[in-house]
């Protein structure tokens, strides 16, 4: 029972520092008004994506199997990767994050490490619903913590928050293979 709450605290904490990086980001910018929007939002985002991916590895199982599982949690590590690349890049921003367009492409963006999560989420043996609750619970705190905090912290921490978010899902990728591999848990 610990041992499963743990993988979803980590799931749940590695995706929301992503959500946390970029409503810094948007708290910098002045942008954190709507900021139930926002958390609604980017908690939607994740909730479906993880759903989709959820779905979607569930079928890739039945198809190829016990390999599945580490195709998903492979997915984590090339998630995590992919999340401190995007971070270390620099993407100048030109449009309002807190509405519309702009909210929708933020919502989406910060949504696809989650679709990636969701392949392996069928994998960990945690509760699918208890899993989705947690992250959107994580999610609407890491917005609503970064949106207040985004001001204060400066766009360094927005980066270094990104980072943090990729290292962890990479450490959880690697963690939850070895768990499968050895019969843990």
């Amino acid at each position: 029972m610990l041992l499963a709450a743990l993988r979803v605290v980590l799931i749940a904490g590695s995706l929301a520092l992503d959500v946390f990086a970029v409503c810094v980001g948007v708290g910098i910018r002045g942008q954190a008004a709507g900021r139930i929007r926002i958390g609604l939002a980017f908690a939607t985002a994740e909730v479906t994506m993880n759903l989709i991916g959820a779905g979607l590895g569930a079928l890739i199982g039945k198809v190829i199997g016990d390999v599945a599982g580490y195709l998903g949690f492979a997915a984590l590590v090339a998630i995590g990767i992919y999340m401190i690349v995007e971070t270390v890049r620099e993407v100048e921003q030109r449009f309002d994050l807190s509405r519309g367009y702009g909210l929708f492409v933020a919502s989406l963006s910060i949504s696809l490490d989650s679709l990636g999560v969701g392949f392996s989420i069928v994998y960990i043996g945690v509760p699918l619903v208890v899993t989705l609750v947690t992250i959107a619970c994580f999610s609407i705190a890491a917005t609503a913590l970064g949106l207040t905090m985004g001001h204060a912290l400066g766009r360094r921490a927005e980066e270094r928050a990104g980072i943090l978010g990729g290292v962890a899902l990479i450490l959880t990728g690697l963690l939850f293979g070895a768990l499968k591999y050895f019969h843990v848990g």
